[in-house]
């Protein structure tokens, strides 16, 4: 079960509003961290820690930079829900351990609480209940493992 407090986020959230290629000079992830968002909205990145973000359709569109998704994990994004997210950002999200949720999104306020069920498939927000497309069972093994290097060191 994975809890967090909702921040919403319109459509068409790309790669380069979540990291900014300026960033990428460096290898730090805190550095990422620190500066997610900064383009969108510079007070951001510190309200983070511990959320869930609940975006428009097509979320992590662009360039397939797999930083995006580690800068949001790295900052404290429990999760991201969104109706449809750019496949590459989908899938670099679950390598790196970040859970993305596919489901119609009812109307929500920053600030909201919501819990996510992955097992069921659903989440709860101001006390209603959705689903969302399951998760296979190997992308929550990955996600369990906290990462796709973690998922594979396990096995060995």
């Amino acid at each position: 079960m994975l809890k967090g407090e909702v921040i919403c986020l319109g459509s068409d959230i790309d790669t380069d509003l979540v990291i900014a290629g300026r960033y990428l000079r460096t290898k730090e992830r805190a550095v990422w961290a620190a500066h997610v968002f900064e383009d969108l909205d510079p007070t951001l990145a510190p309200r983070l820690s511990g959320a869930v973000i609940v975006a428009g359709r097509n979320f992590g569109c662009g360039s397939s930079r797999e930083q995006a998704p580690i800068a949001l994990k790295e900052a404290g994004v429990v999760a991201v829900i969104s109706p449809l997210f750019a496949r590459i950002f989908f899938r670099n999200a679950i390598n790196v351990g970040l859970p993305v949720l596919e489901a119609d999104i009812p109307s929500c306020s920053d600030g909201d609480e919501i819990r996510i069920d992955l097992e069921a498939g659903s989440f709860e927000l101001c006390g209603t209940t959705y689903p969302f497309t399951p998760l296979s069972p190997r992308m929550r093994e990955i996600l369990t493992a906290g990462g796709l290097v973690n998922y594979w060191r396990g096995k060995a």
